[in-house]
């Protein structure tokens, strides 16, 4: 009895868990939650490449100074790209040779 009750419990979660995933891929029926979308969706578009969306004088002048701070801080210098992941070059360390008429010499 219990477990033929457990099992009737998940079905019913199961189906509320389906019922709210397709009245999620619906359209909005409240007026409201359609102008929330609305937006959403504008501002996916105005934000496409990286950019900020709207961005004001004072916005785009605090990023600026910001960017100039982390220039100095890091040394990025003048032209260099600080929004961007620094490339990383790694090169193989010269090594001594072995000098094998060195170690023969000695036997």
């Amino acid at each position: 009895m219990l477990t033929s009750s457990l099992v009737s419990l998940r079905a019913v979660r199961a189906s509320v868990i389906v019922t709210r995933n397709l009245a999620a891929t619906q359209k909005a029926v409240d007026p409201i939650q359609q102008l929330f979308l609305d937006k959403i969706r504008e501002y996916k578009q105005k934000g496409s490449g990286g950019k900020l969306v709207d961005p004001s004088p004072t916005i785009q002048k605090e990023l600026k100074t910001e960017l100039e701070k982390l220039e100095k801080q890091y040394g990025g210098g003048s032209g260099a790209d600080m929004t961007s992941f620094p490339p990383f070059k790694f090169e193989e360390p010269k090594l001594d040779p072995i000098d094998e008429q060195a170690t023969q010499a000695k036997k």
